[in-house]
Protein backbone atom coordinates (compact mmCIF):
# COMPACT_ATOMS: atom_id res chain seq x y z
CA UNK A 1 0.00 0.00 0.00
CA UNK A 2 1.42 3.36 -0.86
CA UNK A 3 1.64 6.43 2.24
CA UNK A 4 0.00 9.57 0.79
CA UNK A 5 0.21 12.76 2.36
CA UNK A 6 -3.67 12.45 3.48
CA UNK A 7 -2.44 9.20 5.18
CA UNK A 8 0.63 10.40 7.25
CA UNK A 9 -1.80 13.66 8.39
CA UNK A 10 -4.68 11.28 9.47
CA UNK A 11 -2.64 8.84 11.10
CA UNK A 12 0.02 12.03 13.09
CA UNK A 13 -3.46 13.91 14.29
CA UNK A 14 -4.98 10.47 15.62
CA UNK A 15 -1.93 10.13 17.92
CA UNK A 16 -2.11 13.64 19.21
CA UNK A 17 -0.03 15.80 16.82
CA UNK A 18 -1.36 19.07 15.94
CA UNK A 19 0.49 20.28 13.25
CA UNK A 20 2.17 18.30 9.88
CA UNK A 21 4.21 19.11 7.21
CA UNK A 22 6.67 17.36 4.16
CA UNK A 23 9.80 18.88 2.73
CA UNK A 24 12.32 17.69 0.38
CA UNK A 25 15.31 16.61 1.79
CA UNK A 26 17.49 19.53 0.47
CA UNK A 27 20.89 20.13 1.47
CA UNK A 28 20.08 23.51 3.85
CA UNK A 29 22.32 26.12 2.15
CA UNK A 30 21.12 29.22 3.09
CA UNK A 31 20.41 28.21 6.81
CA UNK A 32 23.96 26.98 7.43
CA UNK A 33 24.87 30.26 6.11
CA UNK A 34 22.86 31.77 8.63
CA UNK A 35 23.72 29.45 11.66
CA UNK A 36 27.73 29.68 10.78
CA UNK A 37 27.56 33.32 11.07
CA UNK A 38 25.77 33.09 14.37
CA UNK A 39 28.20 30.44 15.74
CA UNK A 40 31.28 32.94 14.11
CA UNK A 41 29.89 35.80 16.42
CA UNK A 42 29.75 33.39 19.63
CA UNK A 43 26.03 33.91 19.84
CA UNK A 44 25.46 30.43 20.98
CA UNK A 45 27.36 31.57 24.14
CA UNK A 46 28.44 28.26 26.02
CA UNK A 47 26.09 25.50 24.03
CA UNK A 48 29.52 24.29 22.90
CA UNK A 49 27.72 21.25 20.96
CA UNK A 50 26.35 23.73 18.43
CA UNK A 51 29.65 23.62 16.78
CA UNK A 52 29.96 19.92 16.03
CA UNK A 53 28.09 18.25 13.90
CA UNK A 54 27.49 21.48 11.05
CA UNK A 55 27.75 19.26 7.99
CA UNK A 56 24.83 16.92 9.28
CA UNK A 57 22.97 20.03 10.23
CA UNK A 58 23.38 21.40 6.93
CA UNK A 59 22.84 17.95 4.99
CA UNK A 60 20.91 15.26 6.22
CA UNK A 61 21.86 12.70 3.95
CA UNK A 62 24.62 12.54 6.74
CA UNK A 63 22.58 11.51 8.84
CA UNK A 64 20.52 9.07 6.80
CA UNK A 65 22.19 8.31 3.46
CA UNK A 66 19.05 7.68 1.10
CA UNK A 67 17.29 10.30 2.86
CA UNK A 68 14.28 11.99 0.91
CA UNK A 69 11.67 13.50 2.86
CA UNK A 70 11.27 14.96 5.96
CA UNK A 71 8.02 14.91 7.71
CA UNK A 72 7.96 18.07 10.13
CA UNK A 73 5.05 17.67 12.92
CA UNK A 74 4.29 20.34 15.69
CA UNK A 75 2.63 19.47 19.19
CA UNK A 76 0.73 22.01 21.15
CA UNK A 77 1.71 22.73 24.70
CA UNK A 78 -0.37 26.25 25.72
CA UNK A 79 -2.84 26.11 28.93
CA UNK A 80 -4.30 29.29 30.16
CA UNK A 81 -3.29 29.02 33.24
CA UNK A 82 -1.27 32.07 34.36
CA UNK A 83 1.55 33.52 37.18
CA UNK A 84 1.28 34.21 40.59
CA UNK A 85 3.05 37.00 40.27
CA UNK A 86 4.54 36.50 44.29
CA UNK A 87 8.31 37.58 43.82
CA UNK A 88 8.78 35.07 46.43
CA UNK A 89 8.23 33.00 43.84
CA UNK A 90 10.35 32.26 41.02
CA UNK A 91 8.22 31.68 37.61
CA UNK A 92 9.16 28.67 34.89
CA UNK A 93 8.52 28.93 31.61
CA UNK A 94 5.33 27.19 29.94
CA UNK A 95 6.87 24.35 27.95
CA UNK A 96 8.11 22.90 31.24
CA UNK A 97 5.27 23.23 33.49
CA UNK A 98 4.44 19.81 32.94
CA UNK A 99 6.33 16.17 31.97
CA UNK A 100 9.04 16.50 30.01
CA UNK A 101 8.15 16.77 26.17
CA UNK A 102 10.77 14.65 25.22
CA UNK A 103 9.30 11.67 27.01
CA UNK A 104 5.66 12.23 25.73
CA UNK A 105 7.23 12.71 21.79
CA UNK A 106 9.06 10.13 21.26
CA UNK A 107 6.52 7.43 22.55
CA UNK A 108 4.25 9.29 19.90
CA UNK A 109 7.24 9.27 17.45
CA UNK A 110 7.72 5.55 17.81
CA UNK A 111 3.62 4.94 17.78
CA UNK A 112 3.93 7.07 14.32
CA UNK A 113 6.65 5.75 12.54
CA UNK A 114 5.58 1.60 13.44
CA UNK A 115 2.21 2.21 11.71
CA UNK A 116 3.52 3.54 8.70
CA UNK A 117 5.65 0.58 8.93
CA UNK A 118 2.95 -1.63 8.68
CA UNK A 119 1.62 0.47 5.88
CA UNK A 120 4.85 0.12 3.71
CA UNK A 121 7.00 -1.78 4.99
CA UNK A 122 10.05 -0.54 2.78
CA UNK A 123 9.56 2.74 4.60
CA UNK A 124 13.09 4.24 6.47
CA UNK A 125 13.26 6.71 9.24
CA UNK A 126 15.14 8.18 11.72
CA UNK A 127 13.38 10.81 14.25
CA UNK A 128 14.61 13.75 16.58
CA UNK A 129 13.21 15.92 19.08
CA UNK A 130 15.27 18.48 19.24
CA UNK A 131 18.42 16.36 21.13
CA UNK A 132 20.44 15.88 17.18
CA UNK A 133 22.23 17.58 14.74
CA UNK A 134 19.00 18.77 13.21
CA UNK A 135 18.03 22.39 12.38
CA UNK A 136 14.69 21.72 13.74
CA UNK A 137 13.51 25.46 12.75
CA UNK A 138 14.41 25.43 9.55
CA UNK A 139 12.58 21.84 8.65
CA UNK A 140 9.67 23.13 10.66
CA UNK A 141 9.44 25.96 8.10
CA UNK A 142 10.42 24.64 4.71
CA UNK A 143 7.64 21.93 5.54
CA UNK A 144 5.37 25.00 5.82
CA UNK A 145 3.90 24.04 9.42
CA UNK A 146 4.54 27.86 10.37
CA UNK A 147 7.19 31.05 9.52
CA UNK A 148 10.08 31.62 11.56
CA UNK A 149 9.33 34.84 13.72
CA UNK A 150 11.35 37.31 14.55
CA UNK A 151 12.10 36.18 18.47
CA UNK A 152 13.50 32.92 16.11
CA UNK A 153 10.45 30.65 17.55
CA UNK A 154 8.30 29.16 14.38
CA UNK A 155 4.60 30.97 14.65
CA UNK A 156 1.49 28.92 12.96
CA UNK A 157 -1.41 30.97 12.22
CA UNK A 158 -3.09 27.74 13.95
CA UNK A 159 -1.65 27.93 17.06
CA UNK A 160 0.79 30.65 17.78
CA UNK A 161 4.12 29.62 18.82
CA UNK A 162 3.49 27.48 21.51
CA UNK A 163 4.16 24.15 20.27
CA UNK A 164 6.86 21.56 20.17
CA UNK A 165 8.61 20.60 16.63
CA UNK A 166 9.65 17.10 15.81
CA UNK A 167 11.22 15.65 12.73
CA UNK A 168 11.40 12.48 10.91
CA UNK A 169 13.74 12.10 8.34
CA UNK A 170 12.54 9.17 5.71
CA UNK A 171 13.62 7.26 2.24
CA UNK A 172 9.72 7.93 1.31
CA UNK A 173 8.49 10.79 -1.10
CA UNK A 174 5.79 12.98 -0.33
CA UNK A 175 4.05 15.63 -2.08
CA UNK A 176 5.56 18.30 -0.86
CA UNK A 177 4.32 21.39 1.28
CA UNK A 178 4.75 25.20 0.00
CA UNK A 179 6.21 27.36 2.98
CA UNK A 180 4.35 29.67 4.84
CA UNK A 181 4.63 33.83 4.50
CA UNK A 182 5.97 35.78 7.20
CA UNK A 183 3.45 37.35 8.87
CA UNK A 184 5.21 39.43 11.61
CA UNK A 185 5.14 42.02 9.26
CA UNK A 186 6.93 45.75 11.02
CA UNK A 187 5.69 44.11 14.60
CA UNK A 188 8.58 44.35 16.99
CA UNK A 189 6.90 43.33 20.24
CA UNK A 190 9.17 40.78 20.97
CA UNK A 191 12.27 42.94 20.37
CA UNK A 192 10.88 45.49 22.62
CA UNK A 193 9.36 43.43 25.67
CA UNK A 194 12.99 41.21 25.85
CA UNK A 195 14.43 43.03 29.06
CA UNK A 196 18.04 41.84 28.30
CA UNK A 197 17.74 43.21 24.75
CA UNK A 198 18.49 39.08 23.79
CA UNK A 199 16.80 39.47 20.01
CA UNK A 200 19.78 41.70 19.14
CA UNK A 201 18.06 42.58 15.26
CA UNK A 202 14.90 40.85 13.63
CA UNK A 203 15.04 36.81 13.76
CA UNK A 204 18.73 36.90 15.59
CA UNK A 205 18.96 35.81 19.32
CA UNK A 206 22.43 36.36 21.57
CA UNK A 207 22.40 33.32 23.98
CA UNK A 208 24.64 35.52 26.33
CA UNK A 209 22.16 37.77 26.78
CA UNK A 210 19.34 35.39 26.33
CA UNK A 211 17.10 34.44 29.93
CA UNK A 212 16.33 30.97 28.66
CA UNK A 213 20.00 29.96 28.35
CA UNK A 214 21.08 31.78 31.24
CA UNK A 215 18.86 29.51 33.43
CA UNK A 216 19.14 26.40 31.68
CA UNK A 217 21.81 26.11 29.85
CA UNK A 218 24.45 28.59 31.18
CA UNK A 219 26.82 26.70 33.87
CA UNK A 220 28.70 29.24 35.00
CA UNK A 221 27.39 32.36 36.73
CA UNK A 222 24.48 34.79 35.65
CA UNK A 223 26.35 37.97 35.05
CA UNK A 224 25.75 41.60 37.73
CA UNK A 225 24.66 43.17 34.74
CA UNK A 226 21.51 41.62 34.13
CA UNK A 227 20.46 42.32 37.93
CA UNK A 228 16.38 43.49 37.95
CA UNK A 229 15.99 42.38 34.49
CA UNK A 230 14.88 38.73 34.99
CA UNK A 231 11.28 39.49 35.96
CA UNK A 232 11.41 36.48 38.23
CA UNK A 233 12.05 33.65 35.84
CA UNK A 234 13.73 30.87 37.37
CA UNK A 235 13.90 28.66 34.80
CA UNK A 236 13.29 29.59 30.86
CA UNK A 237 11.41 32.77 29.76
CA UNK A 238 8.14 33.49 27.35
CA UNK A 239 8.29 37.60 27.70
CA UNK A 240 9.12 37.19 23.98
CA UNK A 241 6.05 34.61 23.45
CA UNK A 242 3.69 35.87 25.64
CA UNK A 243 3.78 39.33 23.89
CA UNK A 244 3.45 37.96 20.55
CA UNK A 245 -0.12 38.78 19.08
CA UNK A 246 -0.78 35.69 17.15
CA UNK A 247 -0.53 33.78 20.66
CA UNK A 248 -2.51 36.27 22.23
CA UNK A 249 -5.40 36.77 19.54
CA UNK A 250 -5.50 32.57 18.65
CA UNK A 251 -4.58 30.49 22.02
CA UNK A 252 -5.34 27.42 21.45
CA UNK A 253 -5.45 24.47 24.76
CA UNK A 254 -3.38 21.18 24.46
CA UNK A 255 -5.24 18.35 24.44
CA UNK A 256 -2.56 16.66 26.07
CA UNK A 257 -2.81 16.54 29.77
CA UNK A 258 0.77 16.00 30.84
CA UNK A 259 1.35 19.13 29.64
CA UNK A 260 -0.88 20.91 32.57
CA UNK A 261 1.08 22.45 35.27
CA UNK A 262 2.90 20.90 37.43
CA UNK A 263 5.72 23.13 38.36
CA UNK A 264 4.52 26.32 36.82
CA UNK A 265 6.23 28.42 39.73
CA UNK A 266 9.01 27.41 42.60
CA UNK A 267 8.86 29.23 45.80
CA UNK A 268 12.81 30.80 45.87
CA UNK A 269 13.36 29.48 49.99
CA UNK A 270 12.02 25.86 49.26
CA UNK A 271 14.93 25.75 46.43
CA UNK A 272 17.43 27.21 48.84
CA UNK A 273 16.74 24.45 51.30
CA UNK A 274 16.34 21.48 48.65
CA UNK A 275 18.65 18.15 48.65
CA UNK A 276 19.81 16.33 45.79
CA UNK A 277 17.38 13.68 46.32
CA UNK A 278 14.35 15.92 46.92
CA UNK A 279 15.51 17.73 43.20
CA UNK A 280 15.68 14.44 41.30
CA UNK A 281 11.98 13.16 42.70
CA UNK A 282 10.49 16.51 42.42
CA UNK A 283 11.62 16.99 39.17
CA UNK A 284 12.34 13.29 38.04
CA UNK A 285 10.09 13.78 34.51
CA UNK A 286 10.27 17.42 34.33
CA UNK A 287 12.19 19.12 31.88
CA UNK A 288 13.43 21.68 35.16
CA UNK A 289 16.17 18.76 35.52
CA UNK A 290 18.29 19.96 32.79
CA UNK A 291 18.79 22.95 34.86
CA UNK A 292 20.03 20.63 37.95
CA UNK A 293 20.04 21.51 41.29
CA UNK A 294 23.28 23.79 41.07
CA UNK A 295 21.67 25.90 38.56
CA UNK A 296 18.61 26.43 40.51
CA UNK A 297 20.24 27.09 43.17
CA UNK A 298 22.09 29.61 41.49
CA UNK A 299 18.80 31.28 39.55
CA UNK A 300 16.87 31.37 42.77
CA UNK A 301 20.33 33.54 44.87
CA UNK A 302 20.54 35.63 41.57
CA UNK A 303 16.41 36.63 42.09
CA UNK A 304 16.85 37.16 45.76
CA UNK A 305 19.96 39.37 44.92
CA UNK A 306 17.28 41.60 42.50
CA UNK A 307 14.82 42.25 45.63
Amino acid sequence: MKLTNDIIIQKAKQIGFDLVGFAKADVLEKESELLKEWLDKNYQAGMDYMNKNFEKRKDIEQILPNAKSIISLGLNYYTPDEYSNDNLKGKVSRYAWGKDYHLIIWAMLDELEEELKKIYPAFESISYVDTGPVMDKAWAVRAGIGWLGKHTNVISREIGSWFFIANIITNYEFDYSEPITDFCGSCTSCLDACPTKAIIQEYVVDANKCISYLTIENKGEITKELKGKFNNWIFGCDICQDVCPWNQKFPVETLIKDFHPQNKELNLADVDEMTEADFRQRFRVSPIKRAKLSGLKRNASFLKKND
